[in-house]
């Protein structure tokens, strides 16, 4: 195991019979890293103001639930504090290999037969071999910073500052200055409203504009909660796509005009999404100012694709993301393993022919990222112990080469590109496991339960509750999501005051599909109202 991944490491010491697992490698070896405050070793920091932007009932792991006071929203610090009481939860801390660094991960010479693999690790400068029977690499897709100064006319001549978001920490230091910010992801978005309080003027560039969403949602619930529910989700494979983009884009403008700020997504590009609670009011009041993309850049200025000039620059932010890298892997893994193509399920690497190498957390999600990475590690334990089954590879790697050719060709969408579905993609990896709710059979023997999974927010716990790893304290947990919510925001607490969050919204949901089907039942009623007697007078007239 390479790297830092709470779920993946319980997965390992929780599943049954975990020592056939691991025989050649106590289980004490498993090697993590960890982060330092500076970047000089090359790995990925977070600026000091970050606040997740996913609410705590939504990322948390399926069987371990934020504490109640939590905030919904947190800093990097509380979600650290989250993760480490995790770890001493489940007792897994005597189990890391803390500052160790994974130099290689190469298969044995009998990996056909095996599917072992030689990993050389270094810790504290000592160099160590062990053979391990599987490995999962969880080091996720923000450790290579992608800085694309190539498509930049001028860069080179640029005299200011350049960096990449990856080392920006906090504003200190950029006080007076006019900063250009590339690339308006979450990323770009916190960044440009950080700075606009310190910096004299910020300029945020985008090529696509995007659709820019709050923390909370209406009446302050947290919007994870209302939008990421499976009826919403069945609606939306039902609606014809023309009809459920006119309404999310009704909805989306509704707060404000996206056109009017120069937010609007671009004719032809991909439409994205970002949290933010701030951008608009920052360019309302014109600290932050939205440009276009940028054509060239001169010794102190950005000349943009609009023709407009911005004189003096002092700073250059690139928010442009990051690129997947795997050193430790020899080709042609390394290579492969960057395409998510060549990836069953996102996991599983198609040429191996042994299932003994898991990949987690190379995911994009439109919800949890740490959701999803459970399932995966979930998942990946389960195929390595030979309880769960995947295609072979040859079959996986015909399938993978036949989709690339048809991306090479334009007849096909690279599915790596896009956010895959939350919902969907968490239920397909539960259907493998066997997790996967059955909502029928709910509503039959728990209907107050069902609904809540129905209709309720598909928080993680949702997969606790029935099949391997079922949690006891599922539908408790489910039951009970509402109060850890509203828990930290009743700090002032008035009498008569208290109106459930779940109440409140199903009634706003669904207060117009009720009232329409009553209103068809009721004509429906009067129709046959009105058809008995004229049958019983037909009847009775001879």
């Amino acid at each position: 195991m390479n790297t830092w991944s709470p779920s993946a490491l319980k997965e390992v010491m929780t599943s049954a019979d975990y020592g056939s697992l691991l025989p050649l490698s106590p289980l004490h070896q498993v090697t993590c890293a960890f982060t330092q405050e500076t970047s000089k070793d090359g790995m990925t920091r977070v600026y000091k103001s970050l606040v997740t932007n996913v609410c705590k009932e939504m990322s948390c792991y399926s069987d371990f639930p934020f504490q109640e006071d939590y905030p919904n929203f947190m800093n990097q610090e509380k979600f650290w504090n989250y993760l480490k009481e995790f770890a001493e939860h489940f007792d897994l801390l005597k189990y890391i290999q803390f500052k160790t660094t994974v130099c290689s991960i190469t298969k044995r010479p009998d990996f056909s037969e095996t599917g072992q693999w030689d990993v050389v690790t270094e810790t504290e400068g000592r160099r160590d071999r062990a053979v391990f029977d599987a490995v999962m690499v969880c080091t996720g897709h923000f450790l290579n910073p992608r800085l694309p100064l190539e498509s930049f006319p001028g860069i080179h001549r640029f005299k200011g500052q350049i960096l990449h978001s990856q080392e920006y920490k906090m504003p200190a230091g950029f006080q007076g200055k006019r900063v250009l910010v590339i690339g308006l992801g979450n990323t770009g978005g916190d960044v440009a409203v950080e700075l606009s309080r310190t910096a004299s003027q910020v300029f945020l560039s985008t090529r696509t504009g995007t659709w820019v969403i709050n923390r909370s949602s209406d009446g302050g619930y947290p919007f994870n909660m209302m939008v990421t529910r499976r009826h919403h989700n069945f609606i939306a494979q039902v609606l014809p796509s023309c009809i459920l983009k006119w309404i999310q884009e009704r909805h989306l403008n509704k707060r404000f005009d996206h056109a009017n700020y120069g937010l609007n997504i671009a004719k032809g590009k991909k439409p994205k999404k970002i949290v933010n609670d701030e951008l608009p009011t920052c360019i309302l009041c014109g600290t932050v100012t939205i440009k276009t993309s940028v054509k060239e850049f001169t010794e102190t200025s950005a000349v943009f694709e609009d023709g407009t000039v911005e004189e003096n620059i002092d700073v250059v932010i690139f928010t442009t993301g990051y690129t997947y890298s795997f050193p430790f892997f020899e080709e042609p893994l390394k290579t492969l393993c960057t395409k998510k193509i060549f990836l069953y399920k996102l996991v599983f690497p198609s040429n191996l022919e042994k299932t003994t190498l898991a990949m987690i957390g190379f995911i994009s999600l439109t919800g949890s990222i740490l959701a999803g990475t459970e399932l995966q590690a979930r998942w990946a334990t389960r195929i390595f112990k030979g309880l769960c089954k995947i295609p072979p590879s040859q079959k996986l790697m015909a399938e993978a080469m036949k989709k690339e050719q048809l991306i090479e060709r334009g007849l096909m969408k690279d599915p790596g590109v896009d956010k895959a579905d939350y919902i969907s993609y968490l239920d397909d990896l539960a259907s493998f496991i066997g997790v996967k709710p059955n909502i029928p059979l709910l509503f039959i023997t728990d209907p107050r339960l069902a609904w809540e999974v129905f209709f309720g927010p598909c928080t993680p716990y949702q997969y606790r509750l029935m099949g391997p790893g079922k949690w006891d304290g599922a539908r408790n947990a489910i039951l009970t999501q509402w109060d850890r919510t509203l828990k930290p925001l009743k700090t002032r607490t008035i009498p008569g005051s208290f109106k459930p969050a779940s109440t409140s919204h199903y009634l706003k949901a669904w207060g117009a599909p009720i009232l329409l089907a009553s209103l068809l039942l009721i004509y429906k009623s009067s129709m046959f109202l009105k058809l008995v007697p004229e049958k019983l007078q037909d009847r009775l007239s001879p």
